[in-house]
Protein backbone atom coordinates (compact mmCIF):
# COMPACT_ATOMS: atom_id res chain seq x y z
CA UNK A 1 0.00 0.00 0.00
CA UNK A 2 1.65 3.39 -0.90
CA UNK A 3 0.01 6.17 1.13
CA UNK A 4 0.86 10.33 0.56
CA UNK A 5 0.33 12.11 3.36
CA UNK A 6 -0.33 15.57 3.10
CA UNK A 7 1.18 18.02 6.08
CA UNK A 8 0.23 21.75 6.96
CA UNK A 9 2.47 24.13 6.29
CA UNK A 10 2.48 26.83 9.02
CA UNK A 11 4.76 24.95 11.02
CA UNK A 12 7.91 22.22 10.01
CA UNK A 13 7.05 18.74 10.29
CA UNK A 14 7.16 17.68 13.43
CA UNK A 15 7.28 21.14 14.75
CA UNK A 16 10.19 22.61 16.69
CA UNK A 17 7.89 23.91 19.40
CA UNK A 18 4.03 24.34 18.60
CA UNK A 19 2.19 22.86 15.44
CA UNK A 20 -0.31 19.81 16.94
CA UNK A 21 -1.81 19.30 13.25
CA UNK A 22 1.92 19.08 12.34
CA UNK A 23 3.21 16.83 15.27
CA UNK A 24 -0.03 14.20 14.65
CA UNK A 25 1.00 14.02 11.06
CA UNK A 26 4.30 13.09 11.76
CA UNK A 27 3.40 10.68 14.25
CA UNK A 28 1.10 9.13 11.88
CA UNK A 29 3.63 8.78 9.13
CA UNK A 30 6.39 8.05 11.14
CA UNK A 31 4.31 4.99 12.74
CA UNK A 32 3.05 4.07 9.03
CA UNK A 33 7.06 3.70 8.06
CA UNK A 34 7.60 1.64 11.38
CA UNK A 35 4.81 -0.93 9.58
CA UNK A 36 6.42 -1.28 6.83
CA UNK A 37 4.12 1.02 4.56
CA UNK A 38 5.49 2.94 1.68
CA UNK A 39 4.73 6.30 2.72
CA UNK A 40 5.38 9.69 1.00
CA UNK A 41 4.99 12.90 3.40
CA UNK A 42 3.94 16.30 2.18
CA UNK A 43 5.61 19.02 3.96
CA UNK A 44 8.00 21.55 4.01
CA UNK A 45 11.65 20.71 2.91
CA UNK A 46 12.98 21.28 6.34
CA UNK A 47 10.80 18.65 7.97
CA UNK A 48 12.29 15.23 9.39
CA UNK A 49 10.84 12.14 8.60
CA UNK A 50 11.57 8.68 7.63
CA UNK A 51 9.23 9.05 4.97
CA UNK A 52 9.78 10.00 0.98
CA UNK A 53 9.63 13.98 1.36
CA UNK A 54 8.22 16.17 -0.79
CA UNK A 55 8.02 19.39 -0.67
CA UNK A 56 7.42 23.08 -2.92
CA UNK A 57 8.42 25.18 -0.15
CA UNK A 58 11.87 24.75 2.36
CA UNK A 59 10.56 26.35 5.32
CA UNK A 60 6.69 26.68 6.78
CA UNK A 61 5.46 30.25 6.10
CA UNK A 62 5.03 30.65 9.78
CA UNK A 63 8.60 30.85 10.61
CA UNK A 64 9.21 32.81 7.31
CA UNK A 65 7.58 35.72 6.94
CA UNK A 66 8.38 36.36 3.46
CA UNK A 67 6.34 33.56 2.23
CA UNK A 68 2.70 34.42 1.56
CA UNK A 69 0.49 31.76 3.42
CA UNK A 70 -2.12 31.98 0.38
CA UNK A 71 0.60 31.26 -2.45
CA UNK A 72 2.33 28.38 -0.70
CA UNK A 73 -0.98 27.06 0.19
CA UNK A 74 -2.09 26.56 -3.12
CA UNK A 75 1.52 25.28 -4.31
CA UNK A 76 1.69 22.58 -1.36
CA UNK A 77 -1.55 20.60 -2.13
CA UNK A 78 -1.57 21.14 -5.52
CA UNK A 79 1.71 19.10 -5.33
CA UNK A 80 0.37 16.07 -3.79
CA UNK A 81 -2.53 16.28 -6.03
CA UNK A 82 -0.26 16.35 -9.29
CA UNK A 83 1.26 12.99 -8.09
CA UNK A 84 -2.13 11.37 -6.82
CA UNK A 85 -1.68 8.53 -9.44
CA UNK A 86 1.62 7.66 -7.38
CA UNK A 87 -0.69 6.59 -4.25
CA UNK A 88 -3.61 4.12 -3.00
CA UNK A 89 -4.74 6.34 -0.78
CA UNK A 90 -4.22 9.92 0.21
CA UNK A 91 -4.18 11.20 3.46
CA UNK A 92 -4.69 14.42 4.23
CA UNK A 93 -4.35 16.54 7.06
CA UNK A 94 -4.64 20.06 6.04
CA UNK A 95 -8.06 20.69 6.81
CA UNK A 96 -10.76 21.42 3.66
CA UNK A 97 -8.76 22.59 0.68
CA UNK A 98 -7.69 19.82 -0.25
CA UNK A 99 -11.42 18.30 -0.98
CA UNK A 100 -12.03 20.79 -3.89
CA UNK A 101 -9.40 18.16 -5.72
CA UNK A 102 -11.15 15.15 -4.75
CA UNK A 103 -13.69 15.25 -7.50
CA UNK A 104 -10.69 15.73 -9.99
CA UNK A 105 -8.36 12.81 -9.17
CA UNK A 106 -9.10 8.58 -8.97
CA UNK A 107 -7.37 8.48 -5.95
CA UNK A 108 -9.06 8.19 -2.48
CA UNK A 109 -9.17 10.61 0.10
CA UNK A 110 -9.34 10.26 3.54
CA UNK A 111 -9.29 13.76 5.76
CA UNK A 112 -8.67 14.00 8.97
CA UNK A 113 -10.75 16.74 10.76
CA UNK A 114 -8.48 18.12 13.32
CA UNK A 115 -11.25 20.53 14.08
CA UNK A 116 -13.78 23.29 12.73
CA UNK A 117 -12.27 26.73 13.03
CA UNK A 118 -16.12 27.74 12.22
CA UNK A 119 -19.16 26.64 11.00
CA UNK A 120 -18.73 28.48 7.87
CA UNK A 121 -16.32 25.83 6.51
CA UNK A 122 -18.81 23.00 6.78
CA UNK A 123 -20.60 23.74 3.30
CA UNK A 124 -17.63 22.58 1.42
CA UNK A 125 -17.22 19.22 4.15
CA UNK A 126 -20.69 18.49 3.11
CA UNK A 127 -19.97 19.00 -0.78
CA UNK A 128 -17.60 16.12 -0.92
CA UNK A 129 -19.22 14.48 1.85
CA UNK A 130 -20.36 11.44 -0.95
CA UNK A 131 -16.87 11.22 -2.62
CA UNK A 132 -14.49 11.27 0.36
CA UNK A 133 -13.75 10.04 3.56
CA UNK A 134 -13.57 12.15 7.43
CA UNK A 135 -12.25 10.59 10.47
CA UNK A 136 -12.56 12.57 13.74
CA UNK A 137 -10.29 12.98 16.47
CA UNK A 138 -12.66 12.40 19.07
CA UNK A 139 -16.85 11.46 19.01
CA UNK A 140 -17.73 15.01 20.22
CA UNK A 141 -16.16 16.52 17.42
CA UNK A 142 -18.28 15.26 14.94
CA UNK A 143 -20.63 17.22 12.89
CA UNK A 144 -24.30 15.84 12.63
CA UNK A 145 -24.37 17.05 8.83
CA UNK A 146 -21.52 14.96 7.87
CA UNK A 147 -21.30 11.30 7.71
CA UNK A 148 -17.61 9.70 9.16
CA UNK A 149 -15.53 6.53 8.72
CA UNK A 150 -14.37 6.00 12.02
CA UNK A 151 -12.85 8.27 15.00
CA UNK A 152 -9.44 7.48 15.48
CA UNK A 153 -7.70 9.47 18.85
CA UNK A 154 -4.37 11.27 18.46
CA UNK A 155 -1.68 8.99 19.31
CA UNK A 156 1.73 10.25 20.70
CA UNK A 157 5.17 8.67 20.68
CA UNK A 158 5.04 7.49 24.11
CA UNK A 159 9.37 7.90 23.90
CA UNK A 160 8.55 11.55 23.84
CA UNK A 161 7.07 11.76 27.62
CA UNK A 162 8.76 10.34 31.06
CA UNK A 163 6.91 9.06 33.63
CA UNK A 164 7.09 10.67 36.89
CA UNK A 165 6.04 9.46 40.11
CA UNK A 166 7.52 12.13 42.39
CA UNK A 167 6.56 15.75 40.69
CA UNK A 168 7.08 18.91 41.89
CA UNK A 169 4.41 21.52 43.82
CA UNK A 170 3.75 23.74 40.92
CA UNK A 171 0.62 24.09 38.49
CA UNK A 172 0.85 24.01 34.91
CA UNK A 173 -0.37 25.77 32.18
CA UNK A 174 0.61 24.34 28.50
CA UNK A 175 -1.19 25.39 25.33
CA UNK A 176 -2.09 28.76 23.28
CA UNK A 177 -1.88 31.99 25.11
CA UNK A 178 -5.90 32.82 23.76
CA UNK A 179 -8.73 33.26 26.23
CA UNK A 180 -10.56 30.41 24.88
CA UNK A 181 -7.69 28.06 26.12
CA UNK A 182 -8.12 29.48 29.68
CA UNK A 183 -4.77 31.32 30.46
CA UNK A 184 -6.38 34.09 32.50
CA UNK A 185 -8.72 31.26 34.39
CA UNK A 186 -5.97 28.99 35.22
CA UNK A 187 -4.17 32.30 36.90
CA UNK A 188 -7.21 32.57 39.12
CA UNK A 189 -7.06 28.74 39.75
CA UNK A 190 -3.68 28.69 41.17
CA UNK A 191 -4.24 31.11 43.00
CA UNK A 192 -7.74 30.43 44.88
CA UNK A 193 -5.70 26.94 45.46
CA UNK A 194 -2.23 28.53 46.66
CA UNK A 195 -0.47 27.24 44.53
CA UNK A 196 2.42 27.85 42.44
CA UNK A 197 1.86 28.18 38.35
CA UNK A 198 3.78 28.42 35.37
CA UNK A 199 2.44 29.11 31.80
CA UNK A 200 4.19 27.88 29.03
CA UNK A 201 3.00 28.35 25.24
CA UNK A 202 2.66 30.27 22.14
CA UNK A 203 0.91 33.58 22.23
CA UNK A 204 -1.65 33.76 19.98
CA UNK A 205 -3.39 36.71 21.45
CA UNK A 206 -0.97 39.17 21.78
CA UNK A 207 -3.30 41.77 23.40
CA UNK A 208 -4.74 38.98 25.69
CA UNK A 209 -1.22 38.44 27.44
CA UNK A 210 -0.31 42.10 27.52
CA UNK A 211 -3.69 43.48 29.09
CA UNK A 212 -4.80 40.12 30.89
CA UNK A 213 -2.27 37.78 31.60
CA UNK A 214 1.60 39.49 31.72
CA UNK A 215 0.24 41.94 34.96
CA UNK A 216 0.17 38.49 37.13
CA UNK A 217 3.88 37.60 35.92
CA UNK A 218 6.04 37.83 38.82
CA UNK A 219 8.00 35.08 37.97
CA UNK A 220 7.57 33.52 41.24
CA UNK A 221 3.96 32.59 41.70
CA UNK A 222 2.84 33.21 38.58
CA UNK A 223 5.61 32.46 35.85
CA UNK A 224 5.74 32.47 32.16
CA UNK A 225 8.76 30.26 30.50
CA UNK A 226 7.83 30.58 26.80
CA UNK A 227 6.95 28.40 23.92
CA UNK A 228 8.37 25.50 25.09
CA UNK A 229 10.28 22.66 22.40
CA UNK A 230 10.04 18.89 23.20
CA UNK A 231 12.88 18.12 26.14
CA UNK A 232 11.09 21.32 27.82
CA UNK A 233 7.72 20.36 27.41
CA UNK A 234 8.87 16.64 28.77
CA UNK A 235 10.33 18.23 31.73
CA UNK A 236 7.54 20.94 32.37
CA UNK A 237 4.64 18.20 32.42
CA UNK A 238 6.21 15.48 34.38
CA UNK A 239 7.51 17.50 37.31
CA UNK A 240 3.80 19.30 37.27
CA UNK A 241 1.33 18.21 40.10
CA UNK A 242 -1.41 18.85 37.54
CA UNK A 243 -2.17 20.00 34.42
CA UNK A 244 -4.75 22.92 33.94
CA UNK A 245 -7.02 23.04 30.94
CA UNK A 246 -9.92 25.65 31.77
CA UNK A 247 -10.94 26.01 27.87
CA UNK A 248 -13.92 28.03 26.79
CA UNK A 249 -14.60 26.17 23.95
CA UNK A 250 -15.63 22.65 22.83
CA UNK A 251 -12.21 21.73 22.10
CA UNK A 252 -12.07 18.27 19.33
CA UNK A 253 -9.20 17.24 21.21
CA UNK A 254 -6.48 18.54 23.25
CA UNK A 255 -2.90 17.19 23.19
CA UNK A 256 -1.41 18.71 26.00
CA UNK A 257 -3.98 16.89 27.87
CA UNK A 258 -2.94 13.48 26.69
CA UNK A 259 0.69 14.28 27.17
CA UNK A 260 0.31 15.01 30.46
CA UNK A 261 -1.32 11.57 31.94
CA UNK A 262 0.94 9.90 29.64
CA UNK A 263 3.84 11.89 31.94
CA UNK A 264 1.73 10.06 35.39
CA UNK A 265 0.21 14.22 35.56
CA UNK A 266 -3.16 14.26 36.37
CA UNK A 267 -5.39 17.07 34.48
CA UNK A 268 -8.32 19.21 36.05
CA UNK A 269 -10.52 20.47 33.12
CA UNK A 270 -13.26 22.42 31.98
CA UNK A 271 -16.46 19.55 30.87
CA UNK A 272 -16.29 20.63 27.36
CA UNK A 273 -15.95 19.43 24.10
CA UNK A 274 -13.61 16.25 24.00
CA UNK A 275 -12.86 16.62 28.24
CA UNK A 276 -14.71 13.50 28.82
CA UNK A 277 -13.51 11.25 26.10
CA UNK A 278 -9.69 12.10 27.48
CA UNK A 279 -10.10 12.35 31.33
CA UNK A 280 -11.70 9.50 33.49
CA UNK A 281 -12.75 11.25 36.90
CA UNK A 282 -11.39 10.92 39.87
CA UNK A 283 -8.79 8.12 38.32
CA UNK A 284 -6.58 10.49 35.74
CA UNK A 285 -8.00 14.12 36.70
CA UNK A 286 -11.34 16.22 37.45
CA UNK A 287 -13.51 17.85 35.14
CA UNK A 288 -15.03 20.39 36.53
CA UNK A 289 -17.46 24.14 35.46
CA UNK A 290 -16.21 26.59 37.46
CA UNK A 291 -13.13 28.34 38.59
CA UNK A 292 -13.80 27.49 42.39
CA UNK A 293 -14.40 23.82 41.78
CA UNK A 294 -11.29 24.02 39.71
CA UNK A 295 -9.72 25.11 42.73
CA UNK A 296 -11.37 22.92 44.98
CA UNK A 297 -10.26 19.89 43.21
CA UNK A 298 -6.35 20.48 44.14
CA UNK A 299 -7.63 19.08 47.40
CA UNK A 300 -7.97 15.81 45.55
CA UNK A 301 -5.12 15.31 43.72
CA UNK A 302 -3.64 13.11 45.49
CA UNK A 303 -6.11 10.60 45.52
CA UNK A 304 -4.92 10.28 41.72
CA UNK A 305 -2.61 7.45 41.33
CA UNK A 306 -0.19 8.69 39.17
CA UNK A 307 0.42 5.25 37.45
CA UNK A 308 -2.77 4.65 36.57
CA UNK A 309 -2.83 8.15 34.37
CA UNK A 310 0.23 6.50 32.34
CA UNK A 311 -1.39 3.46 32.08
CA UNK A 312 -4.76 4.99 30.60
CA UNK A 313 -2.66 6.87 28.03
CA UNK A 314 -1.10 3.79 26.78
CA UNK A 315 -3.95 2.30 26.14
CA UNK A 316 -5.63 4.77 24.55
CA UNK A 317 -3.92 7.49 23.06
CA UNK A 318 -0.39 5.98 21.84
CA UNK A 319 0.63 6.13 18.34
CA UNK A 320 0.60 2.78 17.98
CA UNK A 321 -2.88 2.53 18.40
CA UNK A 322 -3.83 5.43 16.31
CA UNK A 323 -1.49 4.38 13.62
CA UNK A 324 -3.40 0.47 13.81
CA UNK A 325 -6.64 2.84 13.68
CA UNK A 326 -5.74 4.50 10.60
CA UNK A 327 -4.57 1.36 8.75
CA UNK A 328 -7.84 -0.08 9.55
CA UNK A 329 -9.34 3.09 7.81
CA UNK A 330 -7.37 2.72 4.61
CA UNK A 331 -8.41 -1.13 4.52
CA UNK A 332 -12.11 -0.31 5.01
CA UNK A 333 -11.70 2.28 2.22
CA UNK A 334 -9.66 -0.28 -0.25
CA UNK A 335 -12.95 -2.33 0.32
CA UNK A 336 -15.43 0.14 -0.50
CA UNK A 337 -13.61 1.15 -3.42
CA UNK A 338 -13.01 -2.52 -4.45
CA UNK A 339 -16.84 -3.29 -4.70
Amino acid sequence: MKIGILSPLAWRTPPLKYGPWEQVTSNIAEGLVKKGIDVTLFATGNSRTNAKLKYVSQTAYSEDKSLDPKVWECLHISNIMEHASDFDIIHNNYDFLPLTYSRLIKTPIVTTIHGFSSKKIIPVYKKYNSNTFYVSISNSDRSPELDYIATVYNGINTNDFTYNPSPEDYLLFFGRIHPEKGTLESIEIAKKSGRRLIISGLIQDQVYFEEKIKPHINNKEIVYVGNSGPKERDKLIGNAYALLHPIHFDEPFGLSVAESMMCGTPVVAFNRGSMPELIKPGKTGFLVNTIDEAARSMNKINTINRQHCREWALNEFSLEKMVNGYIAVYEQIKRIKNN
